[in-house]
């Protein structure tokens, strides 16, 4: 029973993979597709290639995930806890992937983990929670918002000689870089939360323990994971990302993917800390976007998504809670 419950855990991690990955995929592509520099089979397939490239380039994110939030459960109790976690994340992604609402998958997960933990009557450390997760919630998107700013106006300035139709296009072709950076950013980022939570699984089932390197087969399968969600595509939230909070032109693709890629890149290497890429993309085009003019945004739309990171780790946690509530009727 203790085999077979950590097997469907782990499968069920990687389940949470593929929709992260088809749920935050827009982050990675969204820009460029808008502004016709990639097709959306060219992008898929690079941001797939770059998420699998990421998951191998750090694990500080993984860590944190793993020991930082809650205390580690033991025994049957423990799997039934990271199960509900898991149920709780992937509900939640997949109720905002039907809805096209760029919420976080990162949050949905954190959420769940702490509804089940809690409804588990396992320790939540309250103090990783605020500052690794509820600090850079808030943070994230306000510099997004003021370094997408900056940056454009800095290329509005560099560029402000420039023939506007040569610097479109070539910022076409800067924007490939700019999203291969973005789709790596979110494979570091999101392959090493799932990583996070097989070796806790691990460690529950005592396979593993703390301390010990993650095993390469963990790396592989959840980076795979992850890039056949992303290939799988996330059209709903591409559209909103690309199309309903601001019309993108090539230089603002560039601009909003330049600065989400140097945010999670140093978030992950210099904190551990891990953000929401798409607190982080949103912010930065909404940043972007307001050097046009400020009425250039849909900030109605830009309140819908906001609202939507505010629902998500109550909305996930509760879930969560009640699914272990359910576990522990008709299991433990």
């Amino acid at each position: 029973m203790d085999t077979f419950a950590l097997i469907l855990t782990i499968l069920v991690a990687l389940f949470f993979t593929y929709t992260n990955g088809f749920h935050d995929s827009a982050n990675a592509i969204a820009t460029s597709v808008s502004t016709r520099a990639l097709t959306p089979r060219a992008a898929l397939a690079m941001a797939a290639a770059m998420n699998l490239a990421g998951a191998f380039i750090g694990t500080g994110v993984a860590v944190t995930v793993s020991k930082g939030l809650i205390q580690t459960p033991e025994g049957g109790k423990g799997m039934a806890i990271l199960f509900a976690a898991l149920v709780g994340a992937i509900s939640w992604n997949l109720t905002t992937w039907y809805f096209g609402l760029p919420s976080s998958s990162s949050h949905a997960l954190f959420g769940g983990m702490v509804g089940a933990a809690l409804a588990g009557g396992t320790t939540v450390y309250w103090s990783g929670v605020m500052n690794k997760i509820v600090i850079p919630m808030f943070l994230s998107p306000v510099v997004g918002l003021i370094v997408g700013y900056l940056v454009m106006t800095l290329i509005m300035w560099i560029f402000r000689r420039t023939n506007p139709h040569k610097a479109k296009r070539g910022f076409r072709i800067a924007q490939t870089v700019s999203a291969a950076g973005m789709a790596l950013g979110h494979g570091l980022q999101d392959a090493q939360k799932t990583m996070g939570i097989v070796v806790m699984a691990l460690v529950i089932a005592d396979v593993e323990e703390y301390g010990d390197p993650i095993p390469v087969w963990v790396k592989i399968v959840c980076a795979m994971m992850l890039s056949l969600g992303t290939y799988a595509g996330g059209w709903r939230i591409m559209r909103t990302l690309g199309r309903k909070i601001i019309e993108l032109d090539p230089p603002q693709g560039f601009a909003a993917e330049a600065t989400g890629a140097s945010i999670m890149f140093t978030t992950a290497y210099l904190f551990r800390a891990p953000i929401s890429t798409t607190h982080v993309i949103t912010s930065a085009i909404m940043g972007v976007g307001a050097t046009k003019r400020v009425n250039a945004v849909r900030w109605g739309v830009a309140k819908n998504i906001v609202l939507g990171w505010f629902i998500t780790m109550p909305a996930a946690a509760i879930v969560a809670a009640c699914g272990y509530w359910l576990i522990d009727l008709a299991v433990l």
